[in-house]
């Protein structure tokens, strides 16, 4: 099968000595696409820090930080339980794309992951900066992330996981979604393929990723003699 084509992964790393309380803000995981908890999309004034290398603010409200950091758009993954609390709270001054997803071994998370990621790159293709967040920011809207960079870098889930750790360390996908995310390769590979005009190809490729991934199992299963 021919290759796909993937624009190479940036990387930059902000050198950052991960603290507890970092989990609060968010943090850039790739040039303008940023990662955090709602805590930092919510209205209240509070002393809040952004650990950027040009940019410290300090007792800022969260509208100012998020226009000095040059947001444009923000993805709000929320269950619908949580509507009443996690929810839009600037929508006259950002563009917003809310995912109704709860934080749950069972849910069907991949149909979102499109979404999601045609929102952002279109936020992109006009210049924009994108905000994620979920609750805390650790595992619906870091599923979210991740996904995207797979499928804008080609990346299998665990590298793309281990890019989006380095720059926020508290992501923890739950069990459901770290499954879905390792079926999502093939899925976006199959459907680039198509894309490009290779889809008698398809079946082969998808047939041999099964039977590698059935190998796997097995070896995994295999017992030292």
């Amino acid at each position: 099968m021919e290759e796909l084509s993937f624009p190479p992964v940036p990387s930059e790393i902000h050198e950052v000595d991960w603290e507890y309380t970092m989990r609060r803000e968010m943090q850039e995981i790739l040039p303008n696409l940023y990662l955090g908890p709602y805590a930092a999309a919510m209205k209240s004034k509070v002393r809040y820090w952004v650990r950027f290398e040009d940019l410290i603010s300090k007792h800022q409200g969260k509208l100012s930080i998020l226009q000095n950091l040059g947001i444009t758009d923000i993805i709000c993954i929320r269950h619908h339980m949580e509507a009443s609390i996690v929810k839009p709270n600037f929508p006259q001054h950002f563009r917003y794309l809310v995912l109704d997803i709860a934080d749950e071994m069972t849910e069907n998370i991949i149909p979102h992951f499109r979404v999601a990621n045609s929102f952002l790159e279109e936020c992109f293709s006009k210049g924009g900066k994108a905000l994620v967040h979920g609750n805390a920011g650790i595992s619906r809207s870091a599923a979210i992330v991740i996904a995207f960079v797979m499928e804008k870098f080609g990346l299998p889930y665990r590298d793309s996981f281990l890019y989006v750790q380095q720059r926020r360390f508290c992501v923890c996908p739950n069990e459901g979604f770290v499954q879905q995310l390792t079926e999502y390769e093939p899925m976006y590979r199959a459907r680039l393929h198509i894309q490009n005009g290779h889809r008698s190809e398809i079946g082969g490729y998808l047939k041999r990723k099964h039977e590698d991934d059935a190998d796997d199992d097995i070896d995994d299963m295999m017992l030292p003699t």
